[in-house]
């Protein structure tokens, strides 16, 4: 009987250490779920949305120096003030709040990478082919952190980064985005109504 509780609580302490290191890609997993089922609930637990948002920005901006950590006041006064009207200063483009609807998520996981963001838009048309999402590959794996990519046919790679919340519970907290330009608006959807062509000048 003793031998049978000892082996009962060694698969058990397994047990546990296996799901403590698969937290993270069981999160993963969970917030492409959540997003293709449309379930923003779910979506609000797994992701940290202001950290994906901070993280999101100055990839959208196309500034390499917003990446970096901002100077203090009395570090540098004409920089922090200077950074602070950039970053309240209207961007052109798709902003950070496009790439964190459940539609665009799911564009993400499945390697559509900053074509994402036209997800749902009625200009952009619907993707042409919907194709099983990519498996991820960890490229990071640490006990409070851990990171994925997915790759589209072209080797370009969209990263997901999750930081440990507890000792079973992970969040997305940022996503790196490939490099590239950011998408133009594309041709109207298919049935869409099309521009009036204006009247012939008069002879």
């Amino acid at each position: 009987m003793k031998r049978l509780i000892g082996n009962l609580l060694g698969l058990a302490v397994i047990a546990a250490i296996a799901a403590f290191f698969a937290a993270p890609a069981v999160a993963y997993f969970a917030v492409r779920s959540a997003a293709e089922s449309n379930d923003v609930e779910a979506l609000a637990r797994l992701i940290d949305y202001p950290a994906v948002r901070q993280g999101l920005r100055p990839q959208l901006d196309g500034r390499p120096e917003a990446m970096e950590p901002a100077p203090t006041f009395l570090e540098d006064p004409i920089g922090a003030v200077r950074r602070q009207l950039e970053q309240t200063r209207p961007v052109e483009g798709p902003q950070p709040d496009a790439y964190l609807t459940p539609a665009a998520l799911s564009g993400l996981m499945r390697a559509e990478g900053r074509y994402a963001a036209q997800r749902g838009d009625p200009a952009a048309g619907e993707p042409e082919e919907m194709r099983g999402p990519p498996l991820p590959k960890p490229i990071y794996w640490g006990v409070n952190r851990a990171r994925f990519a997915v790759e589209d046919e072209g080797g370009s790679r969209t990263i997901f980064s999750f930081q440990r919340t507890g000792p079973y519970d992970w969040r997305l907290t940022h996503i790196g985005l490939p490099d590239g330009a950011n998408p133009v608006a594309g041709p109207p959807a298919p049935g869409a109504p099309a521009a009036p062509t204006p009247p012939a000048p008069a002879r």
